[in-house]
């Protein structure tokens, strides 16, 4: 699914025009990027947890030469799905 796919089904769920639900769906999404940016949890009742966490420095290994290398200490997000969405995957 993409961007374009939400917008169509916003689209035509809501009855806004496409406009109106691009702008919908971008502004939503704008607002979930500047939350996580700042490091806030983000975190949609019924659906689950976006969480951005930060990884050390760490040894690695380049998986080509087998030569061992240093990864560098980076931000990552993680989702954890709701049990609601858990559940309603899983057909409950």
């Amino acid at each position: 699914m993409t961007k374009a796919d939400i917008v169509e089904i916003v689209h035509g769920r809501t009855g806004f025009s496409k406009k109106e639900s691009s702008e919908a769906v971008e502004m939503i999404l704008e607002i979930l990027k500047e939350e996580l940016e700042r490091g806030e949890k983000v975190k949609l009742s019924g659906f689950g947890n976006f969480v951005i966490r930060s990884k050390d420095v760490r040894k690695g290994r380049n998986p080509k030469t087998g030569q061992e290398m240093e990864i560098t200490a980076r931000k990552v997000m993680t989702f954890k799905p709701s049990q609601k969405l858990k559940d309603y995957i899983n057909g409950g």
